[in-house]
């Protein structure tokens, strides 16, 4: 019911990683499918599937959760998208740094 979209200068892949890090982080959700160009998170907040498009220089991240926009998953999302560095070599913030 949430959708999200955000361009980003990260890889696919490395959106993708980093969307499985976060939110399984902050959430109690698990893994449940993959491909090259999404992931598919679970859990008892709720399902998010993510994903990473390449666009030119720009990747497109599509998130779309079955949660009201108000759920903590769609807030953990929002936050999430907010993390994707805009423009290459922009940093992450200290604390979300790997």
């Amino acid at each position: 019911m949430g959708n999200y979209e955000r361009f980003t200068a990260a890889m696919p892949a490395e959106v993708c990683r980093r969307a499985e890090e976060v939110l399984t982080g902050r959430l109690p959700l698990r893994k449940t499918g993959e491909t090259h160009h999404s992931v598919t998170l679970a859990g008892d907040d709720g399902t998010v599937r993510i994903e990473a498009h390449r666009h030119g220089l720009d990747t497109q991240v599509l998130a779309t959760t079955d949660q009201l926009r108000t759920s903590r998953l769609d807030n953990d999302v929002q936050y999430l998208m907010t993390l994707l560095p805009y423009q290459p070599n922009d940093t992450m913030p200290a604390a979300q740094q790997s």
